[in-house]
């Protein structure tokens, strides 16, 4: 199959895969196309909202109709590392036996991760990153496709520790989940609220998503597309020649080279998925709040008038 070919599959398989996140999932159409490009792109994803919006529900949903081994730990206060990564215990022949953790799966969904400490959640950096974990001096390979799916309540509510910067930067894409409009919440009322339960059919094999991943980093880029993303993350530092008066007013730190990175790979799954086969500065606008959102870094000024990260981001675009 030729790359032409392959992207065609692609904008159709996608589409299938939309039409059975649906039957579950009502809305949030803007949320599941941006975990799904993060998916193609090979990245993780944050998502942030309070709680009962179904986040849960979504990342469970979106791992059946994926086909993968899904995962699920909830972060509490009292959560330990090992009770992520995995432990050696002794057998009955007085040899030490590594028993994995839940870390170990395709799609790890970390619930409210905001409510365990910097410890356990740096637990998680290396398997994000590398996708390896290393336990008692051992290195354990995860297996591919691997994907991180967080989940965090506002940092002002009670009882939270915010991620901090190194964290929020292996994540792809930060996702906003607003409430639903009237419409979608009397829907969903209307689905939960009965017996019937819908079922996910598994639409690909973990090949078949290894085998998307590729393709999206074969997509070719012009050189003017590349340098229109690394010049808007360049506009977000407010110690660089290239910040704005608005950045330079109210950001404390900007995005490093791994938003410039993840612009151009969200770019090239956006325009995919979309059946074409280069993005174009369009591709890059469109995937430049998720991947920006959580790398601007307000000031205190910003916070007390009330200047939001979209804002920040609206005004650079």
């Amino acid at each position: 199959m030729t790359d032409v070919e392959a992207v065609e599959n692609l904008v159709k398989r996608h589409q299938q895969l939309r039409q059975e996140i649906a039957k579950r999932i009502v809305g949030q159409q803007q949320v599941i196309d941006q975990i799904l490009l993060s998916v193609f792109s090979g990245g993780h994803s944050l998502l942030i909202g309070v709680p009962g919006l179904a986040k849960t529900l979504m990342v469970d949903t979106i791992a059946q109709a994926l086909g993968l081994n899904f995962k699920r730990i909830q972060f509490t206060p009292d959560l330990m590392p090992s009770d992520i990564l995995g432990s050696e215990i002794l057998d009955e022949n007085r040899h030490f036996k590594f028993i994995k953790g839940p870390v170990f799966g395709n799609i790890i969904l970390a619930d409210e991760i905001n409510r365990t400490p910097p410890k356990t959640q740096a637990a998680l950096l290396e398997a994000m990153q590398e996708r390896s974990v290393t336990v008692a001096g051992q290195h354990y390979k995860l297996d591919l496709p691997y994907f991180v799916l967080a989940t965090q309540n506002p940092i002002e509510q009670e009882g939270t520790y915010p991620l901090p910067e190194a964290q929020l930067d292996r994540f792809m894409f930060a996702v906003k989940l607003e409430y639903p409009s009237f419409e979608e919440e009397i829907e969903v009322v209307k689905n939960t609220t009965s017996d019937e339960v819908k079922e996910i059919n598994p639409l690909f094999t973990a090949r078949e998503i290894v085998d998307f991943q590729h393709l999206i980093r074969r997509i070719p880029v012009a050189d003017n597309v590349v340098e229109y993303a690394v010049d808007l993350v360049g506009k977000t530092r407010p110690e660089g020649n290239r910040a704005t008066s608005l950045v330079k007013e109210y950001v404390d730190w900007g995005a490093g080279p791994r938003a410039s990175q993840n612009l151009i790979l969200g770019a090239k799954a956006n325009a995919a998925v979309r059946g074409k086969f280069s993005p174009d500065i369009e591709d890059v606008q469109a995937v430049a709040f998720g991947i920006l959102r959580h790398r601007v870094i307000k000031n205190y000024k910003a916070e007390a008038e009330g200047i939001s990260e979209e804002h920040i981001i609206k005004s650079l675009l």
